[in-house]
C-alpha cells in the first residue's frame, strides 16, 4: 500500500503587477534554493508593460543531490542525469499549485485568442 501522500508548505508568492493593460500571465518558477523574490525584483525592471508576472516561492525539503539538505526546490532531485528517476509526488504538488494560481487568471490572458 501507498503511504499517504505529503503536504507541501510552498513559500509566499510574489507578483508584478503589469503598468499598462493586462494582456498576459507569466509564472515564473525559479531554481534550486532560490525564491520568488529575488526573480520579482528582476522581472519588474523588464520592459514588458503588459505582462503580469507571478513568481511563487517553492517549499524549503530536503534535496537528495545536496544530500538531504533543506533549501527551496518544486521537487526532489536525486540526480542530474536524464536517467534519474522523477519525483512524481513533488512534481504533481509543483502543478497543482500553480494551476491554483493561474486558476483566478482571466482566461484571455493565459493564451492568446484565435
Amino acid at each position: 500500500s501507498r503511504t499517504a501522500r505529503r503536504t507541501f508548505e510552498f513559500g509566499r508568492t510574489y507578483v508584478v503587477r503589469p503598468k499598462a493593460k493586462h494582456q498576459a500571465t507569466i509564472v515564473w518558477l525559479h531554481g534550486l534554493g532560490d525564491k520568488g523574490s529575488s526573480w520579482s525584483q528582476i522581472l519588474e525592471a523588464l520592459p514588458l508593460p503588459n505582462i503580469k508576472w507571478i513568481c511563487p516561492t517553492a517549499p524549503t525539503r530536503p534535496v537528495a543531490l545536496f544530500g538531504g539538505f533543506p533549501c527551496t526546490a518544486w521537487f526532489d532531485v536525486g540526480d542530474i542525469s536524464e536517467d534519474a528517476p522523477d519525483d512524481l509526488e513533488g512534481l504533481d504538488a509543483a502543478a497543482a499549485h500553480v494551476a491554483n494560481l493561474l486558476s483566478t487568471e482571466p482566461a484571455d490572458s493565459a493564451f492568446p485568442s484565435r
